[in-house]
């Protein structure tokens, strides 16, 4: 695996194959630190981050209130901000805008955390604007399933602006931080979007190659765009992801054999039932959507033949029907729910229910199942929220199975999806080469169109000094031209080395080093001070935004 330069650290985790946690290069990330706090950790696999002080938006403690001149304080007002935030202009500066995820996952939380934290895909966008409006960050994107909650941002500042996302996660969840710190993850730059090219690919899934997540990707795109969080950053990343997703499905073998969490949820259930009895045991599944129809579907390959489906409507299962001919679909609404359970040996809850459908007491009152099928009923819970409470777990007659116990079934084979891993990881790389040579020509971009800015004004002023000269009387229109295009070619010529040294898109030797370099001779030379102007019209931006 390609690594980024400067500090690598070999990192090991379930979820992950040959993964590094990377530390980016001094001229990218030149103020980034992984201290030994131990305030993280990034996959259990070690400290990644240390806070450090918020920075709070005041207004000056010196305006002056007086009742004929409001508009003018809250005016005075927002420029003391502002003149705050250049104060630490320097600080920021030394910092590019950084790329960070944020969350936990099934390999670094159990399922009581992350049904906490998750977030339902129609609140996303209601997630995204609450994230961008916190004071460090500029972009945000949400990605929660059932097997992880992470948060995608663009940070001003990269200590405050993970500060701000966790104390976000907090306020949401109500988990204390002190808690949260035991199981979240964070990345930054390089390591962040290969965490997310690798969770398209389906790599970093409990069942690797499973199909789902790319689906999942592409939703928080639509929505993001929707709810005009995303930023451009995160915009091509997601899409980037999208692409290195699709290719790693299209040029490996990766998804041969490969299960979907519905899945290795039947398999599960066939595994806990006797083998005489498998195939034959009553079946019922509450939901049908997407996760329920997959059931049905590998229920359906697995040699059943007839299943119970409990649903708010009929037209979802109707659809299912038509399309799976194989096996028998029975609907039942969702108020015959218990007397339907009363009649099944393994349940499949699949709901976006946000409170148990199953608690104690209701599991207790069901009649037993058969000596034939063990006489235990299975609960195979794929809900996150848990459709079956916890409780329900310790009932003699009953057991309870959620998404973290699907390990036992995709444990197997682990050479070969090892090896599968490996191919994916050179297409990924080869993605995230394309992504970053992207992100750093956006570098140079203002300073070329600040030089260019400044040697257009120097050729119109002299222009205009030559025309009042030669006299409007004895210049010809052609020669106005004329003399035009020669201001504009000698221009364009002597711009032309200078700008061709701010090239940072791949396509040659020069390293993003030496590009940078260039760009700030340039910017001393010229006096374009465009990192500053940047930096402060991004704060200006966010002091706005802040006080409307």
């Amino acid at each position: 695996m390609a690594t980024a330069s400067g500090v690598v650290t070999t990192v090991a985790g379930p979820g992950k194959v040959g993964s590094v946690l990377r530390r980016s290069s001094p001229s990218r990330s030149s103020s980034a630190s992984w201290s030994s706090a131990g305030l993280y950790r990034v996959r259990p696999r070690g400290p990644a981050y240390s806070g450090s002080p918020r920075v709070v938006l005041r207004r000056s403690p010196r305006c002056e209130v007086k009742a004929d001149l409001e508009e003018k304080s809250a005016a005075a007002a927002s420029i003391s901000a502002l003149e705050q935030f250049k104060i630490s202009a320097d600080r920021y500066m030394k910092e590019r805008s950084s790329i960070a995820v944020i969350g936990l996952s099934v390999h670094t939380a159990p399922v009581e955390m992350r049904e906490k934290l998750a977030v339902p895909e129609a609140q996303w966008p209601r997630a995204i604007g609450e994230l961008c409006s916190l004071n460090h960050i500029e972009e945000a994107a949400v990605l929660s399933t059932c097997n992880r909650m992470e948060i995608y941002v663009v940070a001003l500042s990269w200590n405050r602006g993970i500060r701000e996302v966790m104390e976000w996660m907090t306020k949401t969840s109500g988990i204390p931080v002190s808690e949260l710190r035991q199981h979240l993850f964070v990345l930054r730059d390089s390591d962040a979007t290969r965490h997310l090219f690798e969770v398209s690919a389906g790599l970093d899934s409990l069942v690797l190659g499973e199909g789902q997540i790319l689906a999942q990707v592409k939703q928080v795109v639509r929505i993001g765009q929707g709810s005009g969080g995303l930023g451009k950053n995160i915009d091509r990343m997601f899409k980037d992801a999208i692409t290195a997703g699709k290719r790693v499905r299209s040029e490996t073998n990766i998804a041969s054999g490969a299960v979907s969490v519905s899945s290795a949820a039947v398999e599960l259930a066939l595994m806990k039932l006797p083998k005489s009895h498998s195939t034959s045991a009553r079946m019922l599944v509450i939901g049908a959507g997407k996760m329920g129809k997959l059931v049905i579907k590998h229920l359906a390959a697995k040699g059943c033949k007839m299943v119970v489906v409990v649903n708010r409507s009929v037209e979802r299962v109707d659809a299912i029907r038509e399309e799976l001919k194989d096996i028998e679909i029975i609907y039942r609404p969702f108020s015959e729910m218990l007397s339907s359970a009363a009649e099944a040996d393994v349940i499949f809850t699949s709901t976006a229910s946000e409170t148990p459908l199953f608690l104690k007491e209701h599991v207790e009152a069901l009649p037993p199942v058969g000596y034939e099928v063990g006489s235990i009923r299975l609960f195979v819970d794929i809900s996150v929220p848990r459709n079956v409470g916890s409780c329900a777990a310790n009932l003699e007659h009953a057991r309870v199975y959620n998404v973290d116990d699907l390990k036992e079934v995709v444990e197997a084979n682990k050479e070969d999806r090892l090896r599968k891993a490996m191919e994916a990881q050179s297409i990924i790389t080869q993605e995230l080469k394309r992504f970053e040579a992207w992100r750093d020509s956006l570098e140079t971009v203002p300073t070329i169109k600040k030089l260019r800015s400044y040697a257009d004004r120097i050729r119109v002023s002299e222009l205009e000094k030559c025309f009042q000269k030669i006299g409007d009387d004895a210049l010809t229109k052609k020669m106005r031209k004329a003399i035009e295009d020669l201001s504009s070619g000698i221009v364009n010529k002597l711009l032309h080395g200078p700008l061709q040294h701010l090239r940072c898109d791949g396509t040659d030797s020069r390293t993003l080093d030496e590009t940078l370099e260039n760009m700030h001779a340039l910017n001393r030379m010229f006096s374009l001070d465009t990192e500053k102007a940047i930096l402060e019209q991004k704060i200006k931006a966010k002091v706005e935004k802040t006080q409307s």
